[in-house]
């Protein structure tokens, strides 16, 4: 069981790129900036995710300097806006986040590598009491999709998580969150087949991220776009709250705000 208070929280994506695979999710001037998270709060955010290098499957990194600019700027304009919001950085890099971290509280770290890739974020993370998204992920973006043989992928998606989380509270990271890193590394059916079993890592004792808005399985299990799968995710959103999901990690706050809401009230007798 979950040591934590169930809190269910819409995470709104924030992309300080050029080349996020949803056009609508980005934003590179500070005007464009605080437009965009003045809309993500009007529409029920609780958290503001802020990527400044794209992680989609076949993206190339940027360089360090560049990243940490876009992230700056992302940050910046979000504490124009709204100097209390919850933070959420987007980055494998101990530098990035270290940045943010030092000049700013109520951030959390969102690692794509688990803190696998640069293990000094994990010390960055402990060192100012950050919580920490550890994600379930294997290579890089260019050859993650090459790297998609399990055994079973929702046990040892789940056991990598544990060991992870385990490493993490070593480490001093005090809150943890799990993130099981759908379309990272995992065929379309693998990723249906942890969305199924998702109440396992649910069980493992800390707060479950997901994210599956507008991603490109649910695109090809039902032959459209992007632009076109809000109302896909909204559906599939539903059934990982059922499951134990606690942030949904989102393009469209309202939509996932409002099945929050309803599903909150179903539950109640």
């Amino acid at each position: 069981m979950k040591t934590t208070t169930t809190r269910r929280e819409v995470m709104a994506i924030l992309n300080v790129t050029p080349d996020s695979f949803f056009a609508e999710s980005r934003a590179e001037e500070r005007d464009a900036l605080r437009l965009r998270v003045e809309s993500l709060l009007a529409d029920g955010a609780d958290i503001i995710d802020i990527g400044g290098c794209s992680t989609r499957p076949g993206a190339e990194d940027v360089p360090i300097e560049v990243e940490m600019s876009r992230v700056r700027a992302g940050v910046e304009a979000a504490r124009e806006v709204a100097p209390m919001v919850t933070l959420s950085i987007d980055t494998f890099h101990s530098d990035v986040a270290e940045m943010v971290l030092r000049r700013w509280e109520n951030v959390i770290v969102n690692d794509i590598t688990g803190g696998e890739r640069d293990p000094r974020i994990v010390e960055v993370a402990a060192y100012h009491r950050a919580p920490m998204v550890i994600m379930h992920s294997r290579g890089n973006p260019r050859t993650m999709q090459n790297l998609t043989e399990y055994g079973d992928v929702v046990t040892e998606v789940a056991e990598w998580l544990e060991r992870r989380a385990d490493h993490l509270r070593v480490k001093g990271v005090e809150e943890i969150i799990l993130d099981p890193g759908i379309g990272f590394a995992k065929s379309d059916e693998q990723n249906f087949a942890l969305l199924r079993g998702l109440e396992r890592i649910a069980s493992l004792g800390h707060r479950v991220l997901v994210g599956i808005s507008r991603k490109s399985f649910i695109c090809r299990t039902l032959g459209i776009t992007p632009e076109e799968a809000l109302e896909a995710t909204t559906a599939l959103h539903w059934s990982l709250l059922e499951r134990g999901a606690d942030i949904l990690r989102v393009h469209d706050p309202l939509a996932a705000k409002q099945v929050i809401t309803l599903f909150e009230k179903l539950q109640q007798p």
